[in-house]
C-alpha cells in the first residue's frame, strides 16, 4: 500500500483535489451538481484531457510540442479542402489525418536529426501553421463536412467528444504500460543515454511521439469543429497546447521527463475542467478566469516539483513520509490564509 501511493502520490492528490473542488462547487452553487451540468463539464473535460493525453508520451520523454493546438486548428480546413476538391468525407478526413501526421514527423525530425530544441521547433511549426491555414481560409471560418450517422459519431452526439477521449485514454493507456514501444517511451525518458545503450531506437521513439502528439492534435479538432458547427481559423491554438500542457502537469507528469501517467493527464483535465466550468457558474469574469488558470498552472508546477524531490530521494519510506508531509503542510497553509483573509 506505501510503495503504491509513492508511485502514484501525483494522480492521488489530483484525484483529492478534484473531489475537493466538486464540494466546494456543489456547496457554493446548487447547479453545478446536477446532469446538465455534467454535460456541459463533460465537454470542457473531454477537449482538455485528449490535449493532454497527446502531451504525455512527448513530456515523458522531456520534450514539448506547443504546435499540438495548431493541429486541432488545421485539421477541419485540411477536410474542407479535400472534400472541396471531389474526396468524400471520410477519406477526407483520413487525408487530414495524414498529413497532420506529416506535419508531426517533421516536428520530430527538427528536433531529432537537426537538434533543434523541440520548444522552438514545434513553436516555429505552430506560427507556420496559423499563418498558412489564415492564408488559405483569408480568415473565414469553416464548416464541417458531411452529415448523418458520421457526424454524429464525430460530435453530433453530446456525449460523442467523452467517449472519443474515454477510448483514447484507455488505447494510449495500454500502449504506455503495455506494449515494448511505451515501455521504450518511459525507458527513454528515464535515461536517454542508458536506453540508447541498452538498443533502444531514441530517435525513432521520440519521432513517433511527436507523431502521435500531431495525430492526436488533428483528431480533436474534427471533433470539436463537428461539435460545435465551426472553427475560426483566427483561434490561438497555443492556449489549447498550454491546456493541455496544465492538464498533464496537474495530472503528475514532470515537464523534465522520465514520469506521466495517462489516467493522471485524465485526472489533471478533470481539474482545469471544474475550475473552468464552476467559475463560470459562479459568475466569474473571463478576465478573472484567466487569473485563476494561472494560479492553477503555478500551484500546480511547484507542487509536482515539490512532490518529484520528495519521491526521489535515496530512502523510500523517508520520501513517502516527506511527501505526505509536504502535502499535508502545503493545504495547512493554503488553509491559514483562506482563515487570514
Amino acid at each position: 500500500m506505501r510503495r503504491f501511493i509513492g508511485q502514484h502520490l501525483s494522480e492521488l492528490v489530483g484525484s483529492v483535489v478534484a473531489v475537493a473542488l466538486a464540494i466546494f462547487f456543489t456547496i457554493e452553487s446548487p447547479n453545478f451538481f446536477t446532469l446538465d451540468n455534467a454535460l456541459v463539464l463533460s465537454q470542457f473535460i473531454a477537449p482538455f484531457a485528449i490535449f493532454a493525453l497527446a502531451e504525455v508520451p512527448v513530456l515523458i520523454l522531456g520534450e514539448i510540442d506547443l504546435s499540438v493546438g495548431q493541429m486541432y486548428i488545421v485539421s477541419p480546413f485540411f477536410v474542407t479542402y479535400w472534400n472541396s476538391a471531389g474526396v468524400p468525407v471520410l477519406p477526407s478526413i483520413i487525408l487530414a489525418l495524414l498529413v497532420c501526421c506529416g506535419l508531426g514527423l517533421i516536428n520530430g525530425l527538427v528536433t531529432v536529426k537537426l537538434r533543434v530544441p523541440s520548444f522552438i521547433a514545434t513553436l516555429g511549426m505552430a506560427f507556420a501553421l496559423r499563418g498558412i491555414v489564415l492564408i488559405y481560409s483569408n480568415g473565414a471560418p469553416t464548416n464541417p463536412v458531411g452529415s448523418g450517422t458520421l457526424v454524429n459519431i464525430l460530435g453530433g452526439w453530446p456525449w460523442s467528444q467523452t467517449m472519443w477521449a474515454l477510448g483514447i485514454a484507455i488505447v494510449l493507456h495500454v500502449m504506455l504500460r503495455g506494449t515494448v514501444f511505451g515501455l521504450h517511451v518511459v525507458a527513454v525518458g528515464g535515461n536517454t543515454e542508458s536506453a540508447r545503450e541498452s538498443g533502444i531506437k531514441v530517435d525513432s521513439i521520440k519521432i513517433w511521439c511527436f507523431v502521435l502528439c500531431a495525430l492526436l492534435g488533428g483528431v480533436i479538432g474534427i471533433l470539436d469543429g463537428y461539435h460545435l458547427g465551426s472553427l475560426d481559423p483566427a483561434t490561438d491554438g497555443l492556449t489549447f497546447t498550454f491546456y493541455g500542457v496544465t492538464s498533464a502537469v496537474i495530472g503528475g507528469t514532470a515537464l523534465t521527463g522520465g514520469r506521466g501517467t495517462m489516467i493522471g493527464a485524465c485526472i489533471g483535465a478533470c481539474v482545469l475542467g471544474m475550475i473552468k466550468n464552476g467559475f463560470l457558474i459562479l459568475g466569474t469574469s473571463s478576465f478573472a478566469l484567466d487569473l485563476v488558470t494561472g494560479l492553477t498552472i503555478l500551484l500546480a508546477m511547484i507542487l509536482n516539483v515539490q512532490i518529484e524531490l520528495a519521491t526521489t530521494m535515496r530512502k523510500p519510506r523517508g520520501s513517502f513520509g516527506h511527501a505526505v508531509r509536504l502535502i499535508f503542510s502545503l493545504f495547512a497553509r493554503l488553509g491559514k490564509g483562506g482563515a487570514r483573509s
